[in-house]
């Protein structure tokens, strides 16, 4: 094996991408099926994380497509389950599943005291216990075997509050808590072989925030696409390949003594 196999491959791992069928988590299954991992794909569809299960065997790599929400913590451990039968315990979880909805953003005909606590509570669950119920499921079988790599998804919302985004940027800061929270428990009670990180994601184009940044009857920047350019010293939004080369670190040898981060990929917003 060469040096950079050394620091960075995957051969013997076991990853899960929870959201792994959306833009960013397809990228990152991708990833690490390309530096040697098995990845199972979870969804909460399955014709979704089996297009993406497709992909990664078409390109080489070994997949298993999983449907489960990761809200329901019984369909999680049936998903864990099933993981383990095929190939034994993960020992890479990226925590992908998140996202925001439209009834919990402020607009210009929707102010905060307009927003009902459902759809609040709803973004609130999705990108927060959405985290946490992965975490204590395939945690436990990091606890057990004294190794394991956590990454959570986080956002730049959650280190510099954003308009508009109140329920998502709040949701997402909990998830900065939370992995810093879990990273010493974790370290502290079962030893140094298990370490959790966070990506901090700037601005990406995917599905749920295209017309938010662009227009969609010309595609052109909206207003608020064009204020986030103009703050990008980078100028441009980010390409989910963009978190690639920062995940493969945080998951590999190379960053063995890197626990409890939060690492910004942002184009320098």
């Amino acid at each position: 094996m060469s040096y950079l196999d050394d620091l960075f491959a995957l051969p013997n791992e076991v990853a899960l991408v929870t959201g792994g069928s959306g833009v960013l988590g397809r990228a990152l299954a991708l990833a690490l099926a390309r530096a040697g991992a098995r990845v199972a794909v979870l969804g909460r569809r399955l014709e979704a994380a089996q297009a993406v299960a497709d992909e990664i065997r078409a390109a080489g790599g070994t997949a298993l497509p999983i449907a489960a929400d990761v809200l329901v913590a019984d369909e999680v451990r049936r998903a864990a389950d099933a993981i383990h039968a095929a190939w034994g315990p993960v020992t890479i979880l990226i925590n992908g599943a998140g996202g925001n909805r439209p009834a919990a953003t402020t607009a210009p005909e929707r102010s905060f005291f307009d927003l009902q606590p459902a759809d609040l509570e709803h973004v609130v669950r999705l990108n927060l216990s959405g985290t946490i119920v992965p975490s204590q499921v395939f945690g436990a079988q990091m606890a057990r075997q004294g190794h394991g790599v956590i990454v959570n998804i986080a956002s730049m919302a959650a280190l510099r509050p954003l308009t508009r985004v109140v329920g998502y940027g709040a949701a997402k800061a909990a998830v900065i808590n939370f992995t810093q929270w879990l990273a010493v428990d974790l370290a502290r009670a079962y030893g140094p072989g298990i370490r959790v990180n966070a990506l901090a994601p700037g601005f990406f184009l995917t599905e749920q925030n295209r017309y938010l940044l662009t227009t969609r009857e010309t595609g052109d920047l909206s207003e608020r696409g064009a204020t986030i350019i103009a703050h990008t010293p980078l100028g441009r939004f980010g390409a989910p390949e963009d978190l690639v080369g920062t995940l493969l670190w945080l998951v590999s040898p190379a960053a063995a003594f890197v626990t409890g981060a939060v690492i910004p990929v942002d184009g320098g917003f």
